[in-house]
């Protein structure tokens, strides 16, 4: 049987002043919270035989697998195709402003300078097509909120991407079998 656990990172420094970042070039290390969140899914995942870990361009999500995996031989790759969304000239706004920004818009409209939650939503199904076409059958994936929303939601056969699973909680491994991610990739696709 194939196992994806999918994560998202440990709580970040921008998590934590409530602002956002859509850019890996730009670096966010993990919270001392966040690094205690991703020593606890590696505790959670201890006894999970994994063959690979994939993670983002991001500096949480690569922190976040280092941490969780430390001391054991799971290599760990980068997958672009996961990455947070980029929110272009929105980059390091509060929360709050990109919240409004987004209630003004429609899933269609891209952000500023950068892409639009479809065009991100499209994205996360094609990096999650390539994750069931990988040759091994127990992976880690450490991504962010908006993909693993996603993947929850579409796979629950949800009619809104954004729920009704919306806050997820860092470094929790949320576990998808080759069925379930198939419906995942389905939905976002059909949603999208």
């Amino acid at each position: 049987m194939e196992l994806y656990v999918l994560a998202r990172h440990g709580e970040s420094t921008l998590n934590s002043e409530n602002r956002i970042n859509g850019d890996p070039a730009v670096p966010v290390a993990l919270t001392e919270k966040g690094r205690e969140e991703a020593r606890l899914l590696g505790q959670q995942v201890a006894h999970i035989r994994l063959e690979v870990c994939i993670c983002t361009r991001f500096t949480r999500t690569r922190e976040t697998a280092a941490i969780a995996l430390a001391g054991r031989e799971v290599p760990i790759e980068v997958a672009p195709l996961l990455d947070d969304i980029d929110v272009g000239n929105l980059e390091g706004i509060p929360l709050e402003d990109y919240r409004a920004w987004k209630r003004e818009h429609t899933r269609n409209d891209p952000f500023p300078g950068g892409e639009s939650l479809d065009a991100a939503a499209r994205r996360y199904a094609q990096a999650f097509r390539k994750l069931l076409g990988r040759p091994e059958t127990s992976l880690l994936v450490v991504t962010h909120e908006i993909p693993l929303r996603y993947a929850i939601n579409a796979a629950d056969g949800s009619d809104d991407l954004d729920g009704p699973a919306h806050q997820l909680a860092n470094a929790t491994p949320y576990l998808f079998d080759k069925e379930a991610l198939g419906r995942a990739i389905e939905g976002i696709e059909r949603l999208a």
